[in-house]
């Protein structure tokens, strides 16, 4: 055992420190405990087991803890929906009731028209429970896709947080399984064939032809239901990068098939288009619509569609804020000469979304468009033909939008969710006809009180500057918990603007409370206001919750992301840092009670954060996380994320990557703050070997009193997890860092979720 000062209520498991050096491009990398890279070693497991009988001890000794629990609990159990999918004569969509430890899918008649019929019909039926598929709870329904006549459902599910899913095929009037189960996927796309006798997905080759990258090497294929996957065509993905993913669809009529893409998780998009009409389903005739490009692009058809006809791109391609334009397919291989700009590129927001409404009763096809202005939604409606704005739809609330959905066969309607930090996920729809927002009739038999249950009617006019109030509970608006949201801007170090969320009791800087601040800063995705039980219950008891938006993430578009990628990395932490000094100089917290919490390559910002000023923050959640990032790549999905971070294997890279890396920056003799390391041992995209190798690191190395803990689960990973495991992990997080910022545990009245 060692003997480094600690508080905790029992010793650091022993873990030697080896004299493994690498040289890397003349660069020496020591890695003294590469040995906790293998999970499987009888040493790795014992100091696995030491560290969770440790945590054990130390969670038993949280102040609280019982009460973090039930206030989670309750702040998360209320009942919620997804924006449904209408196929057929069939409306599908998943809901999850309190007390359901998975969302289920349910299936009903479509009624008139696409209109569901009334909440509670005897039409309405449950058609996959992941519960009752395994009661342990440890199995995760994935994805699911409706045939086009709504009799047929592909679904895939996985276990233990794997994310290897098995595709399988039911017949949705009986329940009973007639294909699959498909080996090999992940949450693939699934693109339905009219008649439901084939469709195309993505599966991965034979792991015996790669040994070592079973994870990689997808293709798109064609399977025809009732014949063995081994005979699926393979349509695309021939030569082709081991670590590209592809999404596939196929318009209703059954003619055009569009293929994207990625190089990894890049942000650029290889898009292809096949007229199905025009030679065997086994051998569609591809053609490029754009390749090598760098620009993210998605390709927009609606049935009935011909070579002269239009389909919509949205692309970043000379817009790095996104614009719609419109095209021919006979003409998309000319790119950019060919299109015609219709929904054209804002300098004040971030295009995120488009669903195409198509239906008889429109006088042209119409694009619904999501934007993000300062990190809010915004919603316009488009003529698609005219190249105009006709509407600005109103919203409930300064929050966020996703979860888009229309009627595949080219309607009026759609479907979309919305949520805010203190309201649940509501699915609101939209008529394009009347062109009325109204809460769905399906997400509208829970009593509610936000702002979100009362959409404000019909959209606006068509002037560009129309912009009309939201309110509802948001900013600065109190709910009836009592939080309060403000948006602030701040300096970064090098001077640019960053935006942060600050939820409160009460909307200003009262007195300096213990404050939680978090972020993400990668991949291009936005940092949107959105409904956590985590938020409300550190702001029920009493502290600050702060939701800062880094460069790194999608903010402010394409360049905003690049300018928090690669060789810009330092750029995501030094925004971080300033978020933390803006709470102190603005009197939200004073030093010592600034807690932070990341997870993935949010596990990254917190780990780089407290490396690099360990000083300013009093305790550290650091979940799932990347922390050896000259090693990062050969693990997991990591080379899926070399176009965000870059390669230790490219010489003007490692430089970059070694002055992060957290791990490698573990000094000893520092006083480091308390930090709680979470993984779990289903994770396939960040292997917990980042969190082991870290753990190690920091208990050998710190000064400081707060205990370095690793909390690792099993039976989970990185995505979904029944509701009263997230529950469990939320409350022992927010426990920890309490405990260590001076927030009492908040009152077991802590109340119901807003609905």
């Amino acid at each position: 055992m060692t003997t480094d000062a600690r508080r905790t209520r029992c010793p650091y498991p022993h873990a030697e420190r080896q004299d493994v050096v690498e040289e890397l491009h003349g660069v020496r990398v020591p890695d003294p405990y590469r040995w906790l890279e293998n999970a499987g070693t009888a040493e790795t497991r014992r100091w696995s087991a030491e560290q969770e009988a440790l945590y054990a001890a130390e969670r038993a000794s949280w102040p609280g803890l019982a009460r973090w629990e039930a206030a989670v609990a309750a702040l998360g159990a209320g009942a919620r929906v997804r924006a449904p999918k209408v196929r057929g004569g069939r409306v599908f969509w998943l809901r999850q009731e309190a007390g359901q430890e998975h969302p289920v899918l349910v299936v009903a008649d479509a009624g008139t028209g696409t209109t569901p019929p009334a909440s509670g019909s005897a039409t309405e039926r449950v058609l996959l429970d992941p519960s009752a598929l395994d009661p342990s709870g440890r199995t995760v329904l994935d994805a699911w896709e409706p045939s086009v006549e709504g009799d047929l459902l592909a679904y895939q599910v996985s276990r233990d947080g794997t994310e290897d899913s098995l595709l399988r095929v039911i017949d949705v009037a009986t329940g009973q399984v007639v294909d699959g189960p498909l080996d090999r996927v992940r949450k693939s796309s699934v693109g339905w064939l009219p008649g439901g006798g084939a469709f195309y997905y993505v599966r991965r080759l034979d792991p015996r032809l790669n040994p070592g990258e079973e994870r990689y090497h997808r293709r798109v294929c064609l399977h025809r239901v009732g014949t063995p996957p081994d005979a699926d065509a393979v349509v695309f993905g021939e030569g082709r990068d081991k670590t590209q993913f592809y999404s596939v669809s196929v318009t209703e009529d059954g003619r055009w098939l569009g293929i994207t893409a990625t190089l990894g998780t890049g942000r650029g998009t290889d898009v292809h288009l096949a007229d199905l009409s025009a030679a065997p389903l086994d051998r569609p005739p591809l053609r490029p619509v754009q390749e090598g490009m760098g620009a993210a692009t998605r390709l927009h058809a609606v049935p009935g569609t011909g070579p002269a006809d239009r389909v919509w791109l949205r692309t970043d391609r000379g817009a790095a804020r996104g614009r719609v334009v419109a095209c021919r397919p006979d003409e998309l291989h000319l790119g950019p000469e060919a299109w015609h700009e219709v929904v054209p590129e804002r300098p004040d927001a971030v295009l995120t979304h488009l669903v195409v409404l198509s239906g008889p009763e429109l006088k042209n096809p119409l694009g619904l468009v999501a934007w993000t202005r300062d990190t809010v939604a915004e919603v316009t409606l488009h003529d698609l033909v005219e190249g105009r704005r006709v509407a600005t739809v109103p919203l409930p609330g300064t929050g966020a939008v996703g979860d888009f959905s229309a009627v595949a066969s080219g309607g009026h309607e759609a479907w979309f969710a919305y949520t805010d930090f203190v309201t649940p996920v509501r699915v609101l729809h939209f008529d394009a006809r009347t062109r009325r927002l109204t809460r769905w009739e399906r997400d509208a038999d829970t009593p509610a009180t936000s702002g979100a249950d009362h959409p404000r009617g019909p959209a606006t006019g068509g002037r560009a500057d129309d912009a009309p109030a939201t309110g509802g509970a948001a900013v600065g608006r109190p709910a009836a918990d009592g939080a309060v949201t403000r948006q602030v801007s701040f300096p970064s170090r090098d001077g640019t603007t960053v935006r942060m969320f600050v939820i409160s009791p009460g909307g200003h800087p009262d007195r300096p409370r213990p404050a939680l601040l978090t972020g993400y800063g990668g991949f291009g995705r936005t940092m949107s206001p959105r409904y956590r039980a985590q938020v409300l219950a550190w702001v029920g008891a009493g502290g600050v919750f702060a939701w800062a938006g880094l460069r790194g993430g999608g903010e402010e578009g394409e360049a905003w992301h690049r300018a928090g990628s690669g060789a810009h990395k330092q750029n995501t932490f030094d925004d971080f840092a300033a978020a933390a000094d803006r709470l102190i100089e603005d009197g939200w917290t004073e030093p010592g009670r600034i807690a932070i919490m990341g997870g993935s390559n949010g596990g990254l910002l917190v780990g780089a954060a407290l490396t690099q000023e360990p000083g300013k923050y009093a305790a550290v959640v650091c979940s799932s996380p990347l922390l050896d990032m000259i090693r990062y790549e050969l693990s997991g999905l990591g080379p899926s994320w070399t176009p965000e971070y870059g390669s230790a294997r490219d010489p003007a890279r490692l430089p970059v990557l070694l002055g992060y890396s957290p791990y490698h920056r573990v000094t000893p003799g520092t006083a480091y703050p308390a930090v709680l390391l979470t993984a779990a041992d289903g994770d396939t995209r960040t292997d917990p070997l980042h969190a082991r190798k870290m753990c190690a690191a920091l208990q050998h190395a710190t000064s400081g009193t707060g205990p370095i803990l690793l909390r690792l689960e099993h039976g989970v990973g990185h995505g979904d997890r029944a509701a009263s495991r997230a529950a469990a992990l939320q409350a022992e997080c927010l426990a920890f860092l309490a405990s260590h910022v001076g927030l009492p545990a908040p009152d077991s009245a802590a109340g119901a979720p807003p609905r």
